[in-house]
């Protein structure tokens, strides 16, 4: 209780606290997982960026994802698994713009937003993603970009043969005793226990078929206007550092930031990552745009 002779802040501002309303969200983040992952693994930094106060947040779960029920050996296409993406895009008002950040794969569903929209696309963020202009068209593309987990032994992957044994895999998994290993390096043991119990499998076919050339034929100068910016993992034992490179150099961003960290800094560098989202986003200009 006060006592006699002082006032509240908002007494002396002349605000009631029954009228005063925070300011909206400067900032809409839409947040897109990498393989396996689902929108659980943004858990950390949707609190973080809501908490600051400048960020509206969405967070996809790509089909088969998350709580998505559809079942990773039905899906054929890429543009099936990144459907519930690019919905959230169609769904947006034609004068929005959004930052949208993908980690690992999830680059490839950002890129294909970036022909699809990218005038509702103010910055698009590579969080140690697959970074390819046209998606995996060419062998070099497979190179740089596909994780090549093969000294971890035969046995790095649960693989799911939908299509009969002597075909080749619908799905996959990095093996659970693998995963601190692989993905969370430096990340805190109760959160590689968390994806232990979500992580769900990842469909291959659709992945294998992401390809952005002759249907985007026409998009393709637009989404050119779409600024990027990536953010290197530099403890990274999916997507390699030498590989991030190699998609940086061949597709150059407009910036390109380090972590010291693992393959996952949702999880082992949240306020870092959280703060460099910020400085992304409000440096994104209005005159930078894509119209």
């Amino acid at each position: 209780m006060e006592s006699e002779g002082t006032s509240s802040s908002s007494a002396r501002s002349g605000i009631s606290p029954n009228t005063y309303s925070a300011p909206a969200p400067t900032h809409h983040v839409v947040l897109v997982h990498g393989v396996g992952h689902g929108s659980w693994c943004w858990y950390k930094i949707r609190t973080l960026l809501e908490s600051s106060g400048h960020c509206r947040v969405s967070c996809v779960d790509l089909a088969s994802a998350g709580v998505d029920r559809t079942d990773a050996n039905t899906l054929e296409s890429f543009q099936e698994y990144n459907k519930p993406l690019l919905d959230l895009m169609a769904s947006l008002p034609e004068n929005e713009q959004v930052v949208v950040v993908g980690h690992s794969a999830g680059g490839l569903s950002v890129t294909e937003a970036s022909h699809k929209f990218p005038s509702k696309i103010r910055v698009a963020v590579y969080l140690a993603a697959t970074m390819l202009k046209h998606g995996f068209c060419t062998d070099r593309d497979v190179l740089d970009a596909v994780p090549d987990l093969s000294r971890y032994g035969e046995n790095v992957n649960e693989l799911e043969f939908a299509k009969g044994p002597n075909n080749p895999p619908t799905s996959a998994k990095v093996a659970t005793h693998l995963l601190r290993e692989i993905l969370y390096n430096t990340s805190p043991p109760e959160d590689c226990t968390l994806a232990a119990m979500l992580l769900k499998p990842g469909p291959l076919i659709a992945l294998q078929s992401a390809r952005f050339d002759d249907d985007y034929a026409d998009d393709s100068a637009a989404a050119e206007g779409v600024e990027r910016v990536y953010i290197k993992t530099m403890q990274d034992n999916v997507v390699k550092p030498e590989q991030q490179d190699a998609m940086i150099n061949r597709w150059p961003p407009s910036r390109v930031y380090t972590l010291d960290c693992d393959h996952s800094p949702f999880f082992s560098s949240p306020f870092l990552l959280t703060g460099l989202l910020l400085n992304i986003a409000a440096a994104a200009p209005a005159a930078a745009r894509a119209t």
